[in-house]
């Protein structure tokens, strides 16, 4: 399902022409560095780079025969470049071509996502401000509590998705490192500043200590990221399908021409995006905790990782960037209703006022549990008549002698809430 839906972008980063292009770079630029140490004429390294060529196709042909990737990609660049072969990964292990390349591609689909995440950010700052002032009821325990506005929800989640981009650029960083130490991680057979060499115009740091691969804790943390941007994700479309139900309907996915919401019901109109966003976001934390699976392997190494990590990586950025531009063009497409929202923030009749009344007859002077009881006994007779909060305040006498008509209504106001929304946009930068 999510092969229909990938951006061309990404599915190309984790492609095998993709890879195969990075493990000739990173050979070719290992030849290089060793002509550059004098240890090959370095005429060998140019005529290489210019005979080398590659076939996917007879890559995998090979792979048939050999049961080894890294061999029969080997294989078949000795097919275009000949005897030259002899001057191709020396002194290298497979790893240092496998794990050097899957950094790069981790980079890649990082800055795909760092992207996304950025045009969220946007999408999330612009929803803020243009209902910075909308009212609405807040809910805790999905039950009724006190005002908010619209805009505070989509303030909270741009803040959230700024800590994504941080802890992404964190863990892209943090991935970015290449290895070419040998078999073992010894440099026995080859230079520590091939590993210089070719790191540095990969645009990667050299691990600071390899065995005969990168340890994966780099990827695992790279994986948890994931999942925390995934869960924010999640955490968006629920709010958006408790908000899209029929009882709220504050809020509504965009229904285009032709869209079909039941194959038996032609009145439905389901928050389909947000349920795809919610589920693949439960995928992605199941690859978090393959990922940390990973992390302990035999000695200086075995390949219990590899199966994991050729499934996992793939489809956690593929899913990642697919349910991030879903969440994005949700965002950006979602339908307000305002009146809907004035409608429930006015359901309990006034109640969500009620610790503004509280707190301003403790102001002046009356004890908290004293003033909670004169509060709650007109509270709880709105709710069990189902009459107005304010007529229950003004018909009890004994509250009535500590507080007037004037000051009660003007208790029923957003006026400090607005003043104090204008603080936490400013706090935020949003402006």
């Amino acid at each position: 399902m999510i092969k229909r839906y990938t951006r061309p972008e990404m599915e190309r980063i984790w492609s095998d022409e993709n890879k195969y292009n990075i493990w000739l770079e990173i050979e070719l630029l290992a030849t290089e560095a060793q002509c550059e140490l004098g240890i090959f004429d370095k005429a060998i390294a140019h005529e290489i780079r210019q005979k080398a060529k590659i076939n996917t196709q007879r890559i995998l042909e090979i792979e048939e025969t050999t049961k080894h990737d890294v061999i029969a990609f080997l294989t078949n660049l000795e097919e275009s470049i000949g005897n030259l072969s002899a001057y191709v990964h020396y002194g290298m292990t497979s790893s240092d071509v496998l794990d050097t390349a899957f950094s790069v591609q981790i980079k890649q689909a990082g800055g795909l996502l760092l992207a996304g995440l950025e045009k969220l950010a946007t999408a999330l700052k612009t929803k803020a401000i243009e209902n910075k002032y909308l009212p609405a009821i807040g809910r805790s325990h999905g039950i009724h509590a006190e005002p908010i506005t619209f805009g505070l929800k989509f303030a909270l989640w741009y803040a959230e998705t700024l800590r994504n981009i941080q802890r992404l650029t964190t863990a892209v960083d943090d991935c970015a490192v290449g290895m070419i130490s040998g078999a073992v991680g010894t440099f026995e057979h080859i230079s520590p500043k091939v590993e210089e060499y070719v790191c540095a115009r990969l645009g990667l740091k050299p691990e600071s200590i390899s065995t005969q691969v990168i340890q994966r804790d780099h990827y695992s943390y790279f994986m948890s990221t994931l999942a925390i941007i995934a869960s924010t994700l999640e955490k968006i479309a629920v709010e958006f399908r408790h908000l899209q139900r029929t009882e709220v309907l504050e809020a509504e996915e965009q229904f285009s021409v032709g869209q079909k919401g039941s194959s038996a019901m032609p009145h439905k109109r389901n928050p389909i995006s947000a349920e795809n966003i919610t589920g693949q976001a439960r995928l992605i934390r199941g690859y978090a905790m393959a990922a940390f699976e990973n992390n302990a392997l035999w000695h200086e190494r075995d390949i219990s990782h590899s199966s994991v990590e050729r499934v996992i990586f793939p489809d956690a950025t593929i899913s990642l960037d697919y349910i991030l531009n879903r969440t994005i063009n949700l965002v950006q497409n979602l339908k307000i209703y305002p009146e809907n929202i004035e409608r429930n923030l006015n359901l309990t009749r006034g109640l969500i006022f009620s610790q503004k009344v509280l707190l301003y007859l403790t102001n002046k002077g009356i004890a908290r549990q004293k003033a909670y009881e004169l509060v709650q006994k007109s509270a709880m007779r709105s709710w069990n008549e189902q009459i107005l909060f304010m007529q229950t305040l003004l018909e009890n006498s004994e509250l009535m002698e500590q507080i007037t008509k004037q000051e009660i209504e003007e208790l029923f106001s957003y006026k400090e809430i607005f003043e104090k929304v204008d603080y936490i946009y400013k706090r935020l930068g949003l402006e």
